[in-house]
């Protein structure tokens, strides 16, 4: 289990270093009169399942920032403990309305509608759930970069080790930052502040 959670930490790091990569390349491609001359092509358009059992499009997150988390349902840990600490950062950031908080599983076999939108309920403030079939979850996860990886578990009969960083979009969907599992809740607070305005 040592072994499984170092494992896990390094692949963060991993993802957490890849992203300020991204970052710095979106940023620096931003001239000294704040226009931005290029785009860091990084997450993009899908279309899954909501936890009501109909339709998501990303199109409907256009106009207002948010936080995507990729985890799920059956996670022991980790998945909790990121979602419940996102809620607690949007509401010190400012009003819920103001930011969305995405939740994509990564195990559609076993989250389907009913299971994401009974779990993204369980945190007491608004999250959007989403799942779909293999092919969809594997895109979305190609897309934004997401590691995923089944392992055995002798209760559950697997588990996953998986990206636990949160990657973060403005407005018009594009990719502007990560809060990680080590870093200072001032930090990310201030990170949400700032995408919402």
């Amino acid at each position: 289990m040592k072994r499984l959670r170092l494992i896990l930490w390094a692949l963060v790091a991993v993802v957490a270093v890849a992203a300020g990569v991204l970052l710095l390349t979106h940023r620096s491609s931003t001239g000294s009169s704040g226009s931005t001359t290029a785009k860091t092509h990084f997450g993009g358009a899908f279309t899954l399942t909501g936890g009501d059992g109909k339709l998501f499009s990303s199109q409907s997150l256009e106009g207002k920032p948010y936080a995507i988390y990729f985890g799920f349902t059956r996670c022991g840990d980790v998945c909790p403990t990121t979602l419940s600490r996102l809620v607690k950062l949007r509401r010190a950031a400012g009003p819920e309305k103001a930011l969305n908080i995405v939740f994509v599983t990564i195990d559609p076999a076993n989250d389907r509608p009913k299971e994401v939108g009974q779990y993204a309920e369980l945190f007491g403030s608004p999250i959007i759930g989403l799942t779909g079939s293999q092919a969809q979850i594997d895109q979305v996860k190609k897309q934004y970069g997401i590691f995923a990886q089944p392992m055995p578990h002798a209760a559950m009969g697997k588990q996953f080790e998986h990206t636990a960083t949160v990657l973060l979009f403005d407005r018009g969907g594009e990719f502007v930052g990560t809060i990680t599992p080590t870093e200072p809740d001032d930090s990310a607070i201030a990170s949400m502040k700032a995408l919402i305005g």
